[in-house]
């Protein structure tokens, strides 16, 4: 019996291992994570705005035209470098909104300044509540919003023009 215990590691490492194996060959991708809120309306929110805090923004703001609501902060490393194609892309006419999340309000104003600004407007979520009730994972996070407040893709990581291109692209050239 006690010859039988110094297996015990190596059984634990042979099934963490087959399990990590798995998981490499079945084409799972941490990005892929499912919402709930896909066909769903954006929740319900009344915020403030980064721009002016006395200012509150609700998701009938988010009504009207096609948008994409980013999720990012200044402590997000990821979201520094995603943030030059953000720039590219509202250049080019894409209408982006911001969620920063759990951020300092005026390390954020400071950011967009040195960085530029590739948002419409901001949502400031210090708590994080609309970011629970969107089921944020963390920062950077994209959802694209149809124009009456539907989230129709969820994309969790950093947008390049591969994701753009692959991802962004076939849903919003359906939704036109």
């Amino acid at each position: 019996m006690n010859r039988l215990k110094l297996f015990i590691p190596l059984i634990v490492f042979v099934v963490l291992a087959g399990f990590f194996w798995w998981s490499l060959s079945s084409g799972y991708n941490p990005q892929d994570l499912p919402s709930a809120l896909i066909d769903k309306r954006v929740p319900a929110f009344s915020l403030p705005r980064l721009d002016d805090e006395s200012q509150l923004t609700s998701h009938q703001d988010l009504l009207g035209e096609l948008a994409l609501v980013n999720i990012w902060a200044t402590w997000c490393v990821a979201c520094k470098v995603e943030h030059p194609f953000l720039n590219q892309l509202a250049q080019s006419g894409i209408r982006i909104v911001g969620l920063n999340y759990k951020d300092d309000s005026q390390a954020a104003r400071q950011w967009l300044q040195e960085l530029g600004n590739p948002y419409r407007w901001n949502i400031v979520d210090q708590q994080g509540r609309l970011a629970l009730d969107l089921g944020v994972y963390g920062a950077p996070e994209t959802y694209l919003l149809d124009r009456d407040g539907i989230i129709r893709y969820k994309h969790v990581g950093i947008i390049d023009q591969q994701v753009w291109d692959t991802k962004f692209l076939p849903i919003i050239n359906t939704m036109n």
